[in-house]
């Protein structure tokens, strides 16, 4: 018995890629304490990515780029912007930069 298209013709199905390409594995476990700590805090709130836990996935992942298992990037494009006072640091600074000639 034949599981695909009609007719028992095999169907090719093509992978797609990660949004932000592949990435080294953390196979020496330099950032191990930092998922071991996020992965406790959501069973700690069933599930509920809280910004307790989106703080330890901000230093996991700060951890990676540090470490060189991702490519830096800024935690703004990750969505991980917490603080009024960080946001309104960026909104001054590209209102600076407009004003300098």
């Amino acid at each position: 018995m034949s599981f695909g298209s009609p007719g028992g013709g095999a169907t090719n199905i093509k992978p797609t890629p990660p949004e932000r390409g592949s990435f080294p594995l953390d196979h020496e476990g330099e950032c191990k304490h930092l998922i071991s700590q996020y992965l406790k805090c959501l069973k700690l709130r069933r599930g509920v990515n809280d910004e307790e836990c989106r703080k330890l996935a901000k230093g996991y992942l700060g951890c990676r780029m540090d470490k060189n298992l991702m490519a830096p990037d800024d935690f703004k494009n990750l969505g991980l912007v917490f603080d009024k006072e960080e946001a309104q640091n960026d909104t001054m600074a590209g209102q600076n930069a407009g004003t300098k000639s």
